[in-house]
């Protein structure tokens, strides 16, 4: 049979199981202009294809490596939703994304963003997309496209989720890691003045679940909520590292961006079995919403080190002598910056001083 079935104009349509075309036709215009506003001259056509277009200059690159990465905020999300604010959290996709590909020495080229919801309400998409585009501009990286999907009866009304996939480039023979980490490198870390988007399983736990009121302080004497504390827009690093590696070259070796598994878990994954990291806890400020979930959870010490950042976003290896200007390179992209530990011969650990 190749007739589909005559029925009645009054029967079930996709906007009465809770899917609106409409809706969706709307978002796509809302966005338009904002995703179009991360184009980089490698980008070919706008949204709406089946697929992004990005030409990769060959001429810049002898040997290129495309180098891709996957990620999405977390349970960070679900402050934004009890707050009703979705402004910062696409900074915070864009920064789990492009930092991770700075990791490996790599030029953020384009992202693409993929938005489950509930329901689709065309403002919230669109007050989420403006801030993916904004972290895409501090980036320098094109938003080449994405996917909404309005999962009707299968997730609540509110819900909502956000993963992102972001694409960088390296020359070959270039790349940052592990094996280019000596004994006596210094280690630079970049302040990081919130969470960022890395612990809020455990942070919720403590400070929403315990208590169930974000409007109110985020501490004793604080000026502004708990809700905007935790929503605390994370730094995007990646233009800073391109910076250094521009000015800096081959002094630069390593870079650790620490997400889950904080500073233990990240550092050490630019150590050889050789090679301890040294991190003295005393040279960097630890902001005070990391004491509130300590004092509040009666955490551990070692528990907080091993799921925050306490403070330092990102480590970079360098030789010793290029400290003192990474600095200064940092901190003229409007990052701060310190010198936070060293490398030695060791087990492949990471000690804190």
């Amino acid at each position: 049979m190749s007739r589909l079935l005559e029925q009645p104009l009054n029967g079930t349509t996709y906007e009465s199981s809770g899917v609106s075309i409409e809706a969706g036709d709307a978002a796509v215009e809302r966005i338009k202009d904002i995703v179009a506003s991360t184009k980089r001259a490698e980008v070919l056509g706008g949204i709406g294809g089946f697929g992004g277009l990005f030409a990769l200059d060959t001429t810049k690159y002898r040997a290129p490596v495309l180098v891709a990465s996957a990620d999405g905020v977390g349970t960070k999300l679900d402050v934004a939703r009890q707050v009703g604010r979705y402004d910062t959290v696409g900074i915070d996709l864009v920064a789990m994304l492009v930092d991770d590909l700075a990791c490996v020495g790599a030029e953020p080229l384009f992202l693409l963003d993929y938005v489950a919801v509930g329901k689709l309400e065309p403002a919230r998409l669109e007050e989420l997309v403006a801030g993916i585009a904004e972290g895409c501009r501090l980036a320098g990286t094109a938003l080449l496209g994405g996917e909404t999907a309005e999962h009707a009866g299968v997730m609540a009304p509110d819900d909502l989720d956000v993963a992102g996939f972001a694409v960088g480039v390296v020359e070959r023979g270039e790349e940052l890691g592990p094996e280019r980490v000596r004994d006596g490198d210094v280690l630079v870390g970049f302040a990081s003045p919130g969470l960022r988007s890395n612990g809020y399983s455990l942070a919720r736990r403590v400070l929403v679940n315990n208590v169930g009121d974000l409007s109110a302080p985020a501490w004793d004497g604080a000026d502004h909520s708990l809700g905007d504390e935790l929503l605390v827009p994370s730094v995007i690093y990646a233009p800073t590292v391109t910076a250094l590696r521009r000015d800096l070259g081959g002094a630069v070796h390593a870079c650790a961006h620490v997400t889950g598994g904080g500073i233990v878990g990240n550092v050490a994954r630019i150590l050889t079995s050789s090679l301890d990291a040294l991190i003295e806890m005393e040279s960097f400020d630890t902001p005070r919403i990391f004491f509130e979930i300590q004092r509040r959870g009666r955490v551990h010490a070692d528990e907080m080190v091993r799921v925050f950042n306490c403070g330092v976003g990102m480590v970079v290896a360098l030789e010793s002598g290029a400290a003192d200007a990474a600095i200064s390179i940092a901190r003229a992209n409007g990052v701060s910056a310190m010198r936070v530990g060293s490398i030695r011969s060791g087990k492949g650990e990471v000690v804190l001083t």
